[in-house]
């Protein structure tokens, strides 16, 4: 049993690992041991129930049917958009658009308020850290308006360089970074952040693909302007993602798609758009998604992103204690304040080759410089290995991880 602050929420989390029938499969003769969390969690069996009573039961389309099943989607549709926001803690439900996950909730913001509001010469700021997907859709942008695209350094402990922070924001117009880095495990100050950004004027856009899984997230307390998550690492299905954003920066954002749905009126010489959410959700939407992630939600919730979050640390930090004990392992990321992704490489065995070792004894990493290859590149890596933990996973995991290390270790002769 790890420690904790409240030794019971280690027994308390064992107890969720029986929701998650994937768990109890053997991979290579081995346990399951799966580790690749940061890239997608695990579903428990009341979302796979939601979905499935979706499509056995009201099967419809949403918002367009004034028949029994259709009604019953929409209410289904949008009730789980209501708690998704109180999950988030947003002050209105109708704030919270539907995408198809993190990636497309950033690209919709660099497309529809980007090609707005950014003129020759504005300056969008990000970070070294950042995803891909909050890279390269300012650099799609950049080939039609020749913005300026500035990076915060990222120091050797793994954190922000803020040092210069009031240089960098000279002439910013967007502030955008992710909350928790998926290759560091670094958890970013966005209260200081934000606060600079909206000194000089900026907008501020959050990646909360790795925060919202696994802590408590309030996003009027954190002060941001936008908030990006996905479904698919928070217990909920793949295929669906969410963007917050205030009703006034929505509202003066252009649409990101065109079609149904997203209308209030078409005509031969003109179209005019339906009020929020639904001028972002062009098309038949994600529904048995968004009811599957309303699930997930009911049932993080009834779990406790606090006593997540505080078994997630102690998990962390017990793994971490035993990774920096295996000899030739080298850790990237030392934050204080850290998540449950931990990359790392082994010397004389390629991350790669390292995955696939570990796969035949059960256990389930990532390889690969993870949709962050500024930041690997930086580091002097090609690619990396990455476990990643999340709460229904158990200290006899990680010692299975640290176990496999040390048979590839040996099977690369590099034991005395």
């Amino acid at each position: 049993m790890i420690q904790t602050p409240n030794t019971s929420i280690d027994a308390a989390m064992r107890q969720y690992r029986v929701d998650f029938p994937i768990l109890e499969q053997q991979v290579n003769g081995q346990r399951l041991v799966y580790l690749d969390n940061a890239a997608t969690s695990q579903k428990p069996v009341v979302v796979l129930e939601a979905m499935d009573n979706y499509y056995r039961e009201y099967n419809a389309n949403v918002h367009r049917g004034i028949h029994t099943l259709s009604e019953r989607a929409t209410n289904a549709y949008e009730e789980a958009r209501g708690k998704i926001a109180r999950f988030i803690n947003a002050p209105q439900a109708h704030e919270v658009i539907y995408t198809r996950n993190t990636t497309e909730s950033l690209n919709l913001v660099a497309y529809s308020w980007g090609r707005k509001f950014l003129k020759p010469g504005d300056v969008v700021l990000i970070t070294e850290m950042e995803h891909h997907s909050n890279i390269v859709p300012w650099h799609l942008l950049q080939r039609q308006i020749p913005i300026e695209l500035r990076y915060i350094p990222v120091t050797t402990q793994g954190t922000l360089d803020l040092s210069n922070l009031d240089r960098l924001l000279d002439g910013v117009k967007m502030l955008s970074f992710m909350h928790v880095s998926n290759v560091l495990g670094t958890v970013n100050p966005v209260n200081e952040l934000t606060r600079a950004a909206h000194n000089v004027g900026a907008v501020v856009m959050v990646d909360g693909a790795q925060s919202v899984p696994n802590m408590p997230v309030d996003v009027q307390a954190l002060g941001c302007d936008l908030f990006a998550f996905s479904s698919h690492k928070m217990c909920g299905p793949t295929g669906l993602g969410i963007l917050w954003g205030r009703e006034s920066l929505l509202n003066a954002m252009d649409p990101f798609l065109g079609g149904g749905d997203m209308i209030h009126e078409v005509r031969f010489d003109g179209s005019t758009y339906a009020k929020l959410p639904h001028k972002f959700e062009a098309g038949t939407p994600a529904i048995a998604e968004a009811i599957g992630l309303g699930a997930a939600v009911d049932y993080l919730s009834g779990v406790g992103m606090e006593a997540i979050s505080i078994y997630e640390r102690a998990l962390t930090q017990n793994a971490l204690e035993k990774l920096r004990e295996v000899e030739g392992l080298h850790i990237f990321g030392n934050a204080p304040e850290r998540g449950g992704a931990i990359s790392f490489t082994m010397d004389g065995i390629h991350p790669h080759d390292l995955s696939t070792i570990l796969d035949e004894q059960g256990v389930a990493i990532r390889a690969g410089h993870h949709c962050a290859q500024p930041l690997l590149t930086k580091l002097g890596l090609p690619s990396a290995a990455r476990a990643s933990l999340y709460f229904y996973n158990v200290p006899e995991e990680v010692d299975a991880l640290i176990s496999a290390l040390q048979k590839a270790r040996e099977l690369f002769g590099y034991v005395n």
